[in-house]
């Protein structure tokens, strides 16, 4: 809660019968109605009995509020938290109760923002440790477009849980077993070979090696040179009984540890690996830890035999393992095959337990709306196993991402779109509308770089995070409107009017800053303080108070939004008004 609605709540609960949690405020879309707007005589209106509606006169909730706005405005100089910054108090409406801001606290909120470095940052999470696990490729491809809506979400969401003090942990899952891994390793073994003949055979490939082929020898990016073996050793997987076999056969010889299977297992993975960090750099992402799914797989199974004897789980006559969660309104599901098997599920619940382990307040995860179910299943099953409370685990869900006027994407198909072609394509556009001269080629390929990765992030980033979305790199890339080459050409003419300016950021910090750490305005009288000024001024104070409401929402559009609208302002004030003299 930003100092001033803290004071404004402070001030408003001070009325007879109000309670500060029933205090509720906010920005009344249209600014005539003042700067924050509160609806608490409809909330106090329907609470009150005859004998008080009585004694108070008042026959509905905007008499109410016209009383008690009298008793605010009788108040007023007399609050010293607040006085100063209260221009105005009046009614509007049925019953609403708005607040307008005075000039002199919108320029010392302008002077604070100016001379706090970390402006806009807070602790009201500080002593919160949250776990976020984003993106998460699997290492038998290259990462598409899928994987990049959930990094740049993930990264956003988990960068702005810091402003506000939280402590993030950044994690990712490395799912590195199973049959999947197996069909990329067929497809290696099948597919890479330089001499078509050559046995694909297991062990001659472990004596014999280098009669295979790798990334640098074909020309192609590790990761890209994975996710072509993939769709070839899948599509053979599916067309030939006996590929079928062996490959199965192969995920069985891993779980025994047999050496020429996790030669190959290690060799394949680490192209993958060696490729997507490639991409992930480029992003510029962070993880503190990488959960490899081979490490913890089997901790499940104990789990479940746990889970047996205390009765939260029971066994099917056929030996299969089934929940009951129907105290939590969700169907039920299998956490260990007939044959003994684990599922996913039951290394997910392995999983947790250990991200649990690290001390954390709260678990997250950030993948596709495809997986609600089982990640409500899991929360469920980690509640009865008292390994979390399911209000602390979270499923930060995200929309269906695709390119304009192209259709559905498939993996498997080998029909994606894959980041570092969108990024590329990003590139090339912005260089093109970069301004050459004066700029060597790398200081081109630099800016280009910036000005793409802005483009494309930034598009991703101002749609609401639930939302399903559709890619147009033409608007993306675009000067004019709501896009990332817009907030920077704002920015950069921004530093522009203060390069002119001959003064620099520190100097005009200098003459913002009192003595003993005061603010000093100037000598702003407030007859110089425009309309275009105010404008801008009431987003700048607003900014602390976008970054809480992003965080504790988990979604980064309305932080996006809301650096829009101080760009728009921004550029509207500057072509109405001549700002050097």
């Amino acid at each position: 809660m930003l100092e001033i609605e803290r004071r404004l709540t402070k001030f408003i609960s001070s009325l007879p019968l109000v309670k500060v949690k029933d205090v509720e405020l906010e920005h009344p879309a249209d600014v005539a109605f003042g700067d924050y707007s509160t609806n608490i005589a409809m909330k106090l209106f329907g609470s009150l009995k005859p004998d008080q509606k009585a004694q108070l006169q008042v026959d509905n909730p905007r008499e109410l509020a016209q009383h008690l706005c009298s008793l605010l405005q009788e108040n007023l100089e007399k609050f010293s938290e607040l006085s100063d910054w209260i221009d105005q108090i009046d009614v509007a409406g049925s019953g609403f109760i708005n607040f307008h801001l005075s000039k002199q606290f919108l320029i010392d909120s302008l002077a604070e923002a100016l001379l706090t470095p970390s402006y806009g940052e807070s602790d009201s999470g500080k002593g919160q440790v949250w776990e976020l696990e984003h993106t998460s490729p699997n290492p038998n491809k290259a990462m598409h477009l899928g994987h990049l809506r959930n990094n740049l979400v993930g990264m956003a969401i988990g960068r702005i849980w810091e402003a506000v003090g939280i402590k993030v942990i950044f994690e990712a899952v490395d799912n590195n077993r199973g049959i999947a891994i197996a069909k990329l390793m067929w497809g290696y073994l099948k597919f890479a070979r330089k001499d078509e003949n050559t046995p694909v055979n297991l062990n001659h490939w472990y004596e014999n090696q280098e009669q295979w082929s790798n990334p640098q020898e074909t020309g192609e990016r590790p990761d890209r040179f994975v996710d072509r073996l993939y769709v070839q050793g899948a599509t053979d997987f599916d067309r030939n009984k006996q590929v079928e076999q062996q490959v199965r056969q192969m995920v069985v010889d891993w779980e025994a540890n047999d050496k020429a299977t996790w030669a190959l297992w290690k060799l394949v993975l680490d192209f993958s690996y060696q490729g997507q960090q490639l991409t992930l750099k480029r992003l510029g992402n962070r993880w503190d830890k990488v959960w490899h799914e081979h490490e913890y797989y089997q901790q499940g199974k104990e789990l479940v035999e746990e889970g047996i004897k205390k009765g939260v789980f029971k066994v099917l006559s056929d030996g299969a393992v089934l929940t009951d969660l129907k105290k939590f309104g969700l169907a039920d599901t299998i956490v260990r095959k007939a044959d003994g098997t684990a599922l996913y599920i039951t290394q997910d619940i392995a999983l947790t337990k250990l991200k649990m382990h690290q001390r954390v307040n709260r678990l997250h995860w950030v993948v596709g709306p495809e997986q609600k179910l089982a990640l409500e299943q899991l929360f469920a099953i980690c509640e009865q196993l008292n390994i979390a409370r399911a209000r602390d685990l979270e499923h930060l869900t995200y929309g269906y991402m695709s390119i304009k006027n192209q259709g559905k994407m498939s993996s498997r198909e080998g029909n994606v779109i894959y980041i570092d072609e969108l990024l590329d394509r990003a590139h090339q556009k912005a260089s093109e509308l970069i301004n050459q001269d004066g700029f060597n080629q790398d200081e081109i390929t630099n800016l280009a770089e910036k000005v793409g990765m802005g483009a494309v992030k930034y598009a991703i980033l101002k749609v609401s995070r639930t939302a399903d979305m559709a890619f147009d790199e033409d608007s993306a890339l675009s000067l004019e409107g709501n896009s990332g080459p817009y907030l920077q050409y704002s920015y950069a003419r921004a530093n522009s009017v203060l390069q002119k300016s001959g003064i620099t950021l520190q100097e005009l910090q200098e003459l913002y800053r009192g003595e003993e750490g005061s603010t000093n305005t100037m000598g702003h009288e407030e007859s110089y303080i425009t309309d275009g000024t105010l404008q801008l001024l009431r987003l700048i104070y607003q900014y602390p108070e976008v970054i809480e409401q992003s965080a504790y929402s988990s979604d980064p559009s309305s932080l996006a939004t809301f650096l829009y609208e101080i760009a728009k302002n921004f550029n509207s004030f500057y072509n109405k008004h001549q700002i050097l003299v």
